[in-house]
């Protein structure tokens, strides 16, 4: 009986081999380092770009003066990137951050402007503005379980159109800001380093990336944000009070909207309620391209900063190498898409 097992055995321990040989394989142990490092994957990236681009662009592309620029580019869409990233882990999305963002921005400027308010007042009603906004997202998601996408998409529109209404579809100047409230425009003051100009809404923007990455990786509630997205049921039975922690992180969303919008005015040197109409969708992109997953759970916010980066490399280092605007939104879209479908295998193959 054992002569006649043998051999089945002996198959049997071959594929248990051939099983634990591909199991820590190169294949294997590549996705294991990348699971293991939500930041690995954009890194790589964005080191590839700039290698890519130095190498196409020439020497125009490694300058001083090219860096700062790429970072004062990304510097409101990073901002907005912040409070992506926080709604994503919770395995949300909000549309709306460009809407709130701009809504805020013009609040702050007419009050300090247009009525000649002090700018303290006027600062802290744009704030108040931002965060009320993504407080009624926060409801209408948690009380009225209605879809975030939905929801977001619904409050776009509407912030979108309460912007245009109260601003009366009108441009603060540059020059009527200067002279009535200048405060505004201080985020878009420059300082030069080693050659370089940086603004302080770039130093700004760095420093919001250091707090919320201490926030979410050091204290309870950032703890709670990734539990919330990774399995809410399971984190309600643990005790989290899943509700409360979604209607904060929306809040907390709309008053870094609302920081964006102050950071805007000093960018823009103006208040325009039709700027950065899109900065949703750029937003949306630095956080995929960051390696945060769309199913909530996952994410790091330095992978955020990383793919804001890599979105301004790739535009400066195209528009450098003389492509056209046409495709450079080709490329950037073809981006995307790559790094959803890495974030897919990634979490296909982890299961």
């Amino acid at each position: 009986m054992s002569d006649r097992e043998t051999p089945s055995l002996a198959r049997d321990r071959a594929e248990v081999a051939s099983f634990q040989d591909e199991a820590h394989g190169p294949l294997a142990r590549l996705h294991y380092f990348l699971h293991a490092n939500p930041t690995a994957a954009p890194l790589i990236v964005l080191l590839l770009s700039l290698l890519a681009f130095g190498l196409v662009a020439g020497e125009r592309f490694f300058t001083p003066f090219n860096f700062s620029l790429i970072i004062q580019q990304v510097t409101v869409i990073g901002i907005l990137g912040v409070a992506q990233t926080l709604i994503i882990i919770t395995a949300g999305i909000d549309l709306s951050v460009a809407a709130i963002m701009v809504l805020s921005s013009v609040v702050m400027g007419r009050l300090g402007v247009v009525y000649g308010l002090p700018v303290g007042f006027a600062l802290m009603a744009g704030f108040a503005v931002g965060t009320l906004c993504g407080l009624v997202n926060g409801f209408l998601i948690t009380r009225l379980r209605l879809p975030p996408f939905i929801v977001t998409l619904g409050t776009w529109s509407i912030f979108f159109a309460l912007n245009l209404w109260y601003s009366d579809a009108q441009t603060l100047r540059s020059s009527d800001i200067d002279r009535l409230a200048p405060l505004l425009k201080f985020f878009g003051e420059r300082v030069g380093i080693f050659g370089a100009q940086f603004t302080y809404g770039s130093f700004l923007m760095i420093g919001l990336f250091a707090l919320f990455w201490y926030i979410l990786n050091w204290t309870a509630w950032g703890r709670h944000i990734y539990a919330v997205g990774d399995d809410k049921d399971a984190a309600e039975l643990s005790g989290i009070r899943t509700d409360r922690t979604l209607i904060s992180v929306y809040a907390v969303a709309g008053a870094i909207c609302a920081l964006g919008g102050w950071i805007a005015i000093g960018r823009l040197g103006s208040v325009s309620p039709q700027s950065f109409y899109e900065g949703n969708l750029d937003a949306i992109t630095a956080v995929v391209i960051g390696g945060c997953s769309l199913f909530g759970g996952r994410g790091s916010i330095l992978g955020t900063l990383i793919g804001a980066l890599t979105v301004g490399v790739f535009r400066s280092g195209l528009k450098l190498a003389g492509v056209e605007v046409l495709w450079q939104e080709f490329t950037v879209g073809l981006l995307i898409i790559v790094a959803v479908a890495l974030d897919q295998w990634i979490r296909k193959v982890s299961t």
